[in-house]
């Protein structure tokens, strides 16, 4: 057992509203420059529809994540190092322009020099950032929800096709529900592997999957590899980008913009600990439905004593494994296991989980005239939901539907207890009893999902804070210049320097601090 430390975030889809707040301050944050405008490091889906970019979940046709061949071992989907030699300087498998969207602004300047008391009313017409013409808008990073639902391209969602008439697209039948994607940080990323100058690398010390922009030569072998199309092309640059985890925020204790903004509260952020010489064969395992319980095999019980001696002794630092003990992201995948990863047919092993939505049964119930809180109504409605299981499971399990159903009933159950809770009626334990749960552990459960503060959703290792401070302490100025080229080291030469740390701490002794004098800015 070899213990290594990964981040990983859970998204509560109950919560999600759609808002998009998480995708505009990702945006303002990560990609407001010039050669990503098409780019969303994160991005709120609606489902049923094609995603962004469309229909990135069709892997016969974009290659992207692993296979087994006949032996049973991991091969790259768009090919080996032959293959991409051939295809190096012409790479088949990339989403082109019309599979992400043409970016645009508006000519906002013939609203403001308009002359007044004009017969002809002044129309802000979309101007093509790619061109700089007059373009009609045909599609964007969520058209679906645009559209004002999916009954135009719902029939076109990969998983709508794979699952058939489970899905009706009947006004008095059709659902939806929004997820938030971001990169997924995986274990077993197919970016870094297809990556053939070695630019893509995985954090060692936390997980996360980086780009080294002195090493990327612009193959985009990364962008074909990952099946989630979370890997873009700055086309100023001539580099690929990606989700950092916005790892400069986690190394001084704050979490990521998009938990940070999330107005639902739908994100953990947390520690898993895991045995990284388990890895390939966890991601080997020949039937597909069994691939998230072996994810979940390898993800270490941080109160166990044997993995703490482990942890200390592979480098794990006590804090860090401090952190793990109280890490909202283990609880929520491996002890209430309600939350689930995203495609594990792929074999990255993501580990950006969610929590699959319950559908609004509860009205729906109601408006039959049955009690829609009562846990026999819950139980049997989560069959007939407007949101099949089925599509979900395609979603989360690979198919699978038992484990989908096993976490709709757990929520459906917190529901029906807490229902009871809060209206004074004595505590019915069969409740909890039928989804293999305690009183205690229900409502413990409920505590995380639904009131949990700020410190139990974002469980940050404190060891990121006292790594920064002794970078920071080491820097004789600001590292960072626009007038540099990409991959200008700045003012020390060829040291690696940590290029927003210095600009993020002194954010937190902005917010932290009471009046001007307090802030200590260092020269």
């Amino acid at each position: 057992m070899r213990v290594m430390a990964q981040m990983g975030m859970v998204m509560n889809l109950d919560k999600c509203i759609g808002c998009h707040t998480c995708s505009v301050t990702c945006k303002q944050t990560w990609t407001n420059r010039t050669g990503v405008e098409y780019v969303w490091f994160n991005n709120v889906e609606t489902r049923p529809g094609l995603g962004f970019p469309r229909r990135y979940e069709d892997q016969e046709k974009w290659k992207g994540g692993w296979k087994l061949d006949r032996r049973g071992r991991l091969r790259l989907k768009a090919g080996g190092r032959a293959k991409k030699l051939l295809s190096i300087f012409a790479n088949p498998n990339l989403p082109d322009m019309e599979d992400y969207y043409e970016p645009w602004t508006y000519d906002y300047d013939s609203l403001v020099s308009a002359p007044a008391g004009s017969d002809d009313f002044p129309v802000a017409r979309p101007k093509s950032l790619v061109t700089g013409k007059d373009m009609s808008i045909q599609w964007s990073a969520n058209w679906d929800d645009d559209l004002g639902g999916t009954t135009e391209t719902g029939h076109e969602d990969p998983i709508v096709q794979k699952i058939g008439d489970k899905v009706k697209f009947e006004f008095e039948e059709s659902f939806m529900f929004y997820l938030p994607r971001i990169c997924e940080h995986c274990l077993n990323p197919a970016c870094v592997a297809s990556c053939p100058s070695g630019a893509m690398y995985k954090r060692a010390e936390d997980g996360i999957v980086l780009v080294d922009q002195d090493q990327c030569r612009g193959w985009r072998m990364c962008v074909s590899g990952c099946p989630y199309k979370k890997v873009y092309f700055n086309h100023t640059t001539g580099k690929a980008e990606k989700c950092t985890m916005c790892y400069p925020r986690l190394e001084v204790g704050q979490p990521t913009v998009c938990s940070e903004t999330c107005v639902g509260r739908l994100r953990y952020l947390g520690l898993f600990l895991y045995d990284a010489d388990r890895v390939a064969e966890a991601a080997t395992v020949e039937n597909e439905h069994d691939l998230m319980n072996a994810q979940k095999s390898i993800l270490l019980d941080p109160h166990d004593p044997e993995v703490q001696r482990q942890a200390l002794a592979d480098g794990i630092a006590p804090d860090w494994l401090e952190a793990a003990k109280n890490s909202p992201v283990y609880e929520l995948a491996c002890k209430y296991n309600v939350a689930l990863p995203l495609h594990p047919e792929y074999r990255t092993m993501p580990m950006v989980w969610y929590i699959p939505p319950l559908s609004p049964v509860v009205d729906a119930l109601t408006e039959t005239g049955h009690d829609g809180e009562d846990i026999g109504n819950l139980f049997g409605a989560i069959e007939a939901m407007r949101i099949p299981i089925e599509y979900l499971a395609e979603l989360f399990t690979a198919g699978d539907v038992e484990p989908v159903n096993d976490v709709l009933r757990k929520l459906a159950a917190m529901r029906a207890h807490m229902r009871n809770v809060n209206l004074g009626q004595p505590v019915d334990e069969s409740i909890a009893e039928a989804v293999d749960m305690t009183v205690a552990e229900i409502e413990s459960m409920h505590r995380l999902l639904a009131i949990a503060k700020y410190e139990d959703r974002y469980v940050i290792p404190p060891a990121y804070e006292a790594a920064a401070n002794s970078l920071l302490d080491e820097l004789p100025g600001c590292s960072v210049s626009f007038d540099s080229e990409p991959g200008d080291r700045g003012v020390q030469g060829d040291a690696p320097i940590p290029v927003t740390i210095e600009s993020f701490h002194l954010t937190k002794q902005r917010l932290e601090a009471e009046s001007y004098e307090d802030l200590d800015y260092k020269q």
